[in-house]
């Protein structure tokens, strides 16, 4: 067995969410912050106005691309937009990911709409040359339990008639997003920002737009969901109201990460921030013969939710339930060391680990986690197997 490293990470925050705060944040960041105040007041409205200002300004939105906060995460925002927005077209669902998945669930079996799923094994893409574009069409950009994610070469062509639907949340501000051609975004703070939890945030185009306005669901829509009523579209969301109360709290946190990102650089920093840290994984990677991307293609392979399979040799072929038994003890022996909390699998995807590379993680504290994963390892296949030969 190598020996303990005597390295440690300095932050060894690797979850893919809620992700790692900005390098130097601390608490006293929020002093500021409008607690015990309602965010209905001209104080926390505006507040909330800046959020949505930084963001469309730090993303560089296109100028008729209105953006909203709104309840329950990018959950939240994306629901929000499968309820309100479908139901005049076909749908064309790519599932590839758990997350994507269960928006095809939720398009097939709750809001039982006429669609078809293109789906994917894990570590793939579907065909996208299957896609129907004069349906509307929902994916996920970035798939968070895989590690894959959908190609910055055009594939979204200029005269679809259906709207695209897109569930960014581990993409926003960590890889570049071809916002002309998407009609609905939607992500949450808590990801490549390193905000706190609970709040979505929802891009609807023009085309979108002008869907909620002629398109009235015959389904029941719970009011945290009502874009438009009878026709007239909430224009107030997009000037910084609410649809139920946010926290200031939080929002406080948000603005804090949105002034980070300005001034390291912007957006370019961010990208460029995020992709050092999967180079440096990737090196890592294809160093140790234990380790594999569950991304088969090396061109899809996402930069912040960074997903690793341990190879048939590493774990002599086990059986997939103590496959995952394996890897759950390398995770606990990172998380007892201190030197990586929450890297394991989503309980849905195959036995793994999962590391977040987006912006706010610094790419030494990666490098330092590297050997780590070697010690863990040889700790494990110690129990199970014996010492290495």
């Amino acid at each position: 067995m190598r020996a303990r490293p005597t390295v440690r990470p300095a932050r060894p925050n690797f979850g893919s969410g809620p992700c790692a705060k900005r390098p130097g944040w601390q608490p006293a960041v929020l002093a500021d912050a409008l607690v015990g105040r309602s965010h209905r007041t001209p104080a926390g409205q505006a507040r909330l106005r800046e959020v949505i200002e930084r963001s469309r300004a730090l993303l560089g939105l296109p100028a008729g691309m209105r953006l909203a906060i709104v309840p329950g995460s990018d959950t939240g925002a994306i629901e929000m937009a499968l309820w309100s927005l479908l139901g005049p077209r076909p749908v064309d669902v790519l599932a590839f990911d758990v997350f994507s998945r269960a928006w095809a669930r939720d398009v097939t079996a709750e809001l039982r709409l006429p669609a078809r799923v293109l789906a994917a094994a894990d570590g793939d893409l579907p065909d996208l040359a299957e896609i129907d574009f004069a349906h509307d069409v929902v994916f996920a950009w970035n798939g968070t339990s895989t590690g894959v994610r959908l190609p910055d070469t055009p594939w979204i062509p200029a005269t679809r008639t259906g709207l695209t639907v897109c569930d960014a949340t581990s993409a926003v501000y960590g890889m570049p997003l071809p916002w002309e051609s998407l009609d609905v975004v939607t992500w949450s703070w808590q990801k490549v920002l390193g905000g706190e939890a609970a709040h979505g945030m929802l891009a609807l185009s023009a085309r979108a737009i002008e869907r909620l306005r002629s398109y009235r669901p015959e389904r029941p829509l719970p009011k945290v969901f009502r874009l438009a009523h009878e026709g007239v579209v909430n224009e107030a969301l997009f000037d910084g109201a609410a649809l139920n109360t946010p926290s200031l709290l939080c929002v406080e946190d948000a603005l804090d990460g949105l002034r980070w990102a300005e001034a390291i650089g912007g957006l370019p920093a961010l990208h460029a921030r995020t992709q050092r840290n999967f180079d440096c994984v990737a090196s890592g990677v294809a160093a140790r013969p234990t380790l594999r991307f569950l991304a088969r293609d090396p061109a899809r392979r996402s930069p912040t939710s960074m997903c690793l399979e341990f190879t048939a040799e590493a774990i002599r072929a086990l059986p997939r339930e103590d496959h995952r038994r394996f890897v759950d003890g390398i995770v606990t022996r990172l998380a007892g060391e201190g030197v990586a909390f929450d890297i394991g699998h989503h309980r849905d995807a195959p036995p793994g680990l999962r590391l977040w590379g987006g912006a706010t993680v610094e790419t030494d504290d990666l490098a330092c986690l590297l050997p780590w994963l070697d010690w863990a390892y040889d700790g494990e296949y110690a129990r199970w197997f014996g010492p290495a030969a």
